[in-house]
């Protein structure tokens, strides 16, 4: 079983102070329709500890994108915001494994 982080690029920036963005780049229309089947938004709401309501799921068939966006835990800038620019929610989701 592999993870996604060995089958895509993964990559996690802020979205504005309240949300933040993970992008799922594949190499190719081929891999991307297959990330797309494989990957569970669930997947990614379990590592998030969110609950897959809150989590917003856009796939991007021209890009081979799938972005997922979901509100910070904290403002950013906040005095208890551990990670302000959500760069740290790639390297978790990468450890996901695609069933």
């Amino acid at each position: 079983m592999s993870t996604l982080g060995e089958v895509a690029y993964v990559r996690s920036k802020n979205a504005g102070p309240f949300w933040i963005t993970v992008d799922i780049f594949s190499q190719d229309a081929k891999d991307h329709a297959l990330l797309c089947r494989r990957l569970r938004t669930e997947a990614v709401a379990r590592v998030m500890r969110l609950s897959p309501e809150e989590i917003r799921r856009f796939e991007i068939d021209g890009l081979h994108v799938i972005k997922f966006s979901f509100r910070r835990p904290q403002v950013q800038g906040a005095i208890d915001d551990r990670d302000m620019h959500g760069a740290a929610c790639a390297c978790r989701l990468a450890e996901i494994p695609l069933d």
